[in-house]
């Protein structure tokens, strides 16, 4: 019996010592419990994207049950490789604000199918992969100016915010002014399901004090209480409290207002497949496309670099010459993804700046994204929990997210109007164009004409002058 012992701790021990030599903990100052803790703890403050996605892409007329087994397949697969590979302590996810462009500009507005729209995410992430394998990654990086990188991320956010704002049912449709202020005391069914815009603006606030408070999970519970209050108002209120629309008379109030259905499951991968390989790359081979596969192309690379970079100086990946260790891996490792996760239907999956509060408990190396990519697999038997969700709940933190992108703003030169008008130019006309790539479009216009009136041409780089001419040719001939 001692001996079947000894084996046993002999056997565990030898495990840990290969996970301390493969992710190089001790040379990282970290151990195993740490990785593990800090992992968890990426993952519960990104977990929110689980949900948050398929109800997004969803209005896209893909299934929300495959969506969301993609969900955590594409993240799961995406941050596991960038343990592997790169051994970074990052969670990598279908990114925030490109399902949205993806959604509403591409399939919505323009009036492309989903198939044709995942083709682009395709060939911007082929392009992503390129570049990151060349030195093309540096000459876009060091040629587009600070100030529209910056604006690029807080575009997203206003853009984001906007959507999550018409979703919760707290702005609303206006005819003499385009939106306004709904009525926040309605409650009921529309078109997309239940409405309530106070339970909606509710989640918003409960998890923004709660991250100001550096609650562990603070996104989750400000989703769980909304969801609770939401439950709980089904059993209290009678059925005619819930205002139910013509569209809605067809599901409601007869579901409940929300409705149990468990909360775990075993994962139905049929449900992978009308969305599985179905990216349409051949259609997206048209000129009139171009400008989407840019701005999938420039959010992605603009925001992975940011979060990357951001999340190596709190891990303290730098060499003694402060020169980022394992970036050019870390950067292949995030531009492949956004290929893999177009073969679960995802829009392209990104590195998540979440990363950094598992990099705040101590997480420095692959074995915390390893972690995260396990959870994320683990997810797949939540269907059921994500089903029950209202989408005003979630909504409440897709408007959290909108304001911690808008604060990238901050690091505008407010003092040059030629830095800060193009930037706010390319922010504002992202959210009342709603569209990530019309606003991308006058920010370049926007700062390469002021700079040639100001009599600051040398600032204009290649990279701007040709952007601005696609961009040009665009709204002449595109539009």
């Amino acid at each position: 019996m001692d001996d079947q012992a000894g084996n046993t701790a002999s056997a565990a021990t030898h495990d840990l010592s290969f996970l301390e030599r493969f992710f190089k903990l001790n040379s990282h100052n970290t151990n195993v419990k740490t990785e593990l803790m800090a992992g968890l703890t990426t993952f519960v403050t990104m977990s929110y994207i689980m949900f948050l996605n398929p109800i997004i892409m969803s209005k896209t007329g893909m299934p929300f049950d495959g969506l969301f087994l993609a969900t955590c397949l594409g993240a799961a697969i995406a941050t596991i490789m960038m343990g592997l590979y790169a051994n970074w302590p990052v969670g990598l996810a279908p990114g925030m604000g490109l399902n949205a462009f993806f959604t509403f500009s591409v399939v919505g507005a323009m009036g492309y199918s989903w198939e044709i729209a995942l083709g682009a995410v395709f060939l911007s992430g082929v392009i992503f992969v390129l570049m990151s394998v060349t030195r093309l990654r540096e000459w876009m990086l060091d040629s587009i100016p600070l100030s529209l990188r910056l604006a690029m991320t807080a575009g997203v956010g206003l853009f984001l915010g906007f959507i999550g704002l018409r979703f919760t049912g707290i702005v609303v449709a206006n005819p003499d002014n385009i939106v306004a202020l709904a009525d926040l005391t309605h409650f009921g069914f529309g078109e997309f399901g239940p409405e309530a815009p106070a339970l909606g603006f509710l989640s918003f606030l409960l998890i923004t004090v709660l991250s100001y408070r550096n609650v562990f999970g603070a996104v989750i519970i400000g989703i769980a209480i909304t969801t609770l209050i939401a439950f709980i108002m089904t059993w209290v209120l009678p059925t005619e409290f819930f205002v139910v629309a013509e569209a809605a008379k067809s599901f409601a109030p007869a579901s409940g207002f929300v409705s149990y259905n468990g909360m775990l499951a075993i994962p139905d991968f049929s449900a992978l497949k009308p969305i599985l390989w179905k990216a349409d790359i051949a259609g997206a081979f048209q000129v009139a496309l171009i400008p989407v596969i840019v701005t999938f192309l420039f959010v992605n690379i603009f925001d992975t670099a940011g979060t990357l970079m951001g999340v190596a100086e709190r891990a303290k990946l730098q060499d003694k010459n402060g020169k980022i260790i394992g970036l050019s891996k870390s950067l292949k490792a995030d531009s492949i993804s956004s290929v893999i996760g177009t073969a679960f239907g995802c829009p392209p999956v990104t590195s998540y700046v979440e990363s950094a509060a598992g990099v705040a408990v101590g997480g420095r190396t692959g074995l915390t994204a390893v972690t995260i990519g396990l959870l994320f697999a683990a997810g797949m038997f939540f269907l059921p929990l994500a089903q029950m969700l209202p989408g005003f709940a979630v909504d409440g933190a897709l408007i959290y997210v909108a304001m911690l992108m808008m604060s990238s703003l901050r690091g505008l030169d407010w003092d040059d109007l030629t830095e800060y008008a193009p930037a706010v130019s390319t922010t504002v006309m992202m959210a009342f164009t709603f569209s990530i790539a019309n606003g991308i479009a006058f920010g370049f216009i926007t700062y390469t004409v002021l700079k040639l009136g100001a009599g600051k041409h040398k600032d204009i780089s290649n990279g701007v002058w040709a952007l601005t001419a696609l961009f040009v040719a665009k709204f002449i001939f595109l539009t």
